[in-house]
């Protein structure tokens, strides 16, 4: 019969990897206590700092835009203009 190999494959392959569990268990990531950890204290956002924000990047955006729309005529203007000479 066949297939006697893949399975002792698997049974190999669970074997190592029940082992790598144990050695896992062993070194918890999260392990410790967190009591000297400091909490940063970050400001608080007022109004008029949002707006600050919201329109620097509302002017990001507009600038961003036309710079892609500015391409991407150029790329169709020479796309075309390839295309015209090949005629």
């Amino acid at each position: 019969m066949g297939g006697e190999g893949a399975m002792a494959a698997a049974n190999n392959s669970l074997k190592n990897n029940r082992s790598l569990l144990s050695k896992r268990k062993d070194r918890k990531a999260l392990s410790g206590s967190y009591e000297q950890v400091e909490i940063k204290d970050f400001p608080q956002a007022t109004p008029e700092k949002l707006m600050e924000i919201k329109e620097r990047l509302t002017k990001e955006n507009k600038k961003a835009r036309i710079t892609y729309l500015v391409g991407f005529i150029v790329i169709i203007l020479i796309i075309t203009g390839g295309l015209y000479a090949i005629t």
